[in-house]
């Protein structure tokens, strides 16, 4: 580098990174490198390159390397610690995390990522802890607020939570993760009237879409006579299953309602109240004036706890496929219940609301009951050795979307699951469903009430302690014996 000199050319480096022209900085990188083949700072600034387009491994390669060159750089440790991280490999990056705080006590950053992996490893008092040093360090860190919140939040303990959020966005206004960490739990208690406000936040945030973008104008709640206006499904299918029950106050305010939804609820929504037109996502759109997410439906139309569109059944299954079920089923006198014990597990709550069908064991000890599983993805394969004791049939290959489910649903007494478009499917069809609830549940069920207001057939089967599936279970087992007694 005969016209720079080499930390003019690792600022040059950091000015290419920093601007996204990762390729730049990585040929300035390797040619500090073929000068000074240990430059600690060039391999660091690799190892974030590597880190940006996902080759972690890579990233971690160079990392270390860095360390070796300057292993008493609180930065690289936290770099490390970072990109272990999110590897899973927990006890690495604290051990990261840990040694970035011994070499500068009051680096902040690393106590908040130290908080966040003591959360991944369950060890929630010491990421309590964590939390609490760096804001100490650092009243107005925002971030830090935020995450606090998130945890308190996860443990159910609302108030505590709520003033983080707050404090977190009283420090940063624009702070999406806080207004729409505040939004759930302000519904879990069921202020809908600042809840609805705070969730138009979730755009972008984590588990959450990027809003999408249209030419046409976003559509508020105003009356568009003579105009089509475009419902799009942003969430999952259970949260369009909820919320399509508003598409009949849409269409008394327009001339057409057209429904853009995933290809597993395309024929359950065609035809259903208010809908003129269900297209497929990503095949071409009709021609529309105006557009809404369905998920913001609740917020335009003022919905508080008594005004729930609750009538049900708003969906109906197709006949021609109910009739195909009935042959198929005949007429077995014994009650049947449908289950599903498991949710898609890219669900921000999965590994808490999923469980195994082994967990189902003491529903099996209920005699004159037929099971049947409701249950697809890969959680699907373990009705192929149910708990013992319990008859289950097995028929889900023949439902490819939620039109056969539907019909399905439509020969059964009762259908018990865990939180899933199941739960939403069966109360939607006005059939009995029992939904079993973790600990810390998802905001549209509340807390401490055995139904749900949007759903006037759902019971619902909370734990009282995290993990606590056995004694949910043993009370359903309970419940289901007391059917059969009075059915």
């Amino acid at each position: 580098m005969p016209s720079i000199t080499v930390e003019q050319a690792i600022n040059l480096a950091n000015e290419h990174y920093t601007a996204g022209r990762l390729a730049e900085a990585e040929s300035v990188c390797r040619l500090i490198l073929s000068v000074r083949t240990q430059h600690a700072d060039a391999l660091n600034l690799l190892g974030a390159i590597a880190g940006r387009s996902g080759r972690l491994d890579l990233a971690t390669n160079f990392v270390r390397q860095a360390l070796a060159a300057s292993p008493d750089n609180h930065g690289y440790h936290f770099h490390l610690g970072t990109l272990l991280k999110a590897q899973g490999e927990l006890d690495q990056a604290i051990a990261c995390y840990q040694r970035a705080l011994a070499l500068r006590p009051d680096y902040v950053q690393a106590y908040n990522n130290l908080a966040n992996a003591w959360m991944g490893k369950g060890q929630i008092e010491h990421a309590i802890d964590c939390f609490q040093r760096a804001l100490a360090l650092h009243p107005r860190y925002a971030e830090a607020h935020n995450n606090l919140g998130a945890l308190l939040a996860d443990q159910c303990r609302w108030d505590q939570a709520i003033a983080c959020f707050r404090a977190a966005i009283a420090i940063n206004p624009s702070i999406g993760s806080a207004h729409h960490n505040l939004a759930n739990v302000l519904l879990r208690l069921g202020d809908f009237s600042e809840g609805w406000m705070q969730y138009e936040w979730r755009w972008g945030c984590p588990g959450c879409p990027v809003r999408r973008e249209f030419v046409q104008p976003a559509w508020t709640g105003s009356p568009a006579a003579g105009q089509a206006i475009l419902l799009t499904c942003e969430q999952g299918l259970g949260d369009t299953i909820q919320f399509i029950r508003y598409v009949p106050m849409v269409a008394e305010r327009c001339r057409r309602v057209v429904v853009e939804c995933p290809a597993e609820l395309l024929w359950l929504l065609r035809g259903a109240p208010g809908i003129a037109e269900a297209v497929q996502q990503g095949n071409p759109l009709p021609a529309f004036d105006a557009h809404c997410s369905l998920a913001s439906l609740p917020g335009i139309f003022g919905t508080t706890l008594r005004s729930i569109p609750a009538t049900v059944p708003y969906l109906a299954p197709d006949p021609t496929r109910v009739a195909a079920w009935s042959a198929r089923l005949g007429a077995d006198p014994r009650l049947k219940v449908g289950l599903a014990w498991a949710g898609r597990t890219e669900h921000w709550n999965d590994r808490n609301r999923s469980v195994a069908l082994a967990v189902l064991a003491p529903l099996a000890s209920v005699p004159g009951i037929l099971f049947l599983s409701l249950q697809k993805g890969p959680a699907s394969q373990q009705a192929a050795a149910p708990p013992p004791g319990m008859e289950l049939v097995n028929h889900t290959a023949d439902l490819h979307d939620f039109a056969d489910t539907a019909a399905l649903v439509a020969h059964l007494d009762l259908v018990i699951s865990v939180d899933t478009a199941i739960v939403h499917l069966a109360g939607a069809l006005a059939k009995p469903v029992w939904t079993l609830l973790p600990f810390c549940p998802d905001w549209r069920w509340l807390l401490d009430r055995s139904d749900s207001p949007w759903y006037p057939t759902m019971r619902l089967f909370r734990q009282r302690a995290a993990g606590d599936w056995a004694s949910v279970m043993n009370l359903v087992a309970g419940e289901l014996r007391q059917r059969l007694v009075h059915s």
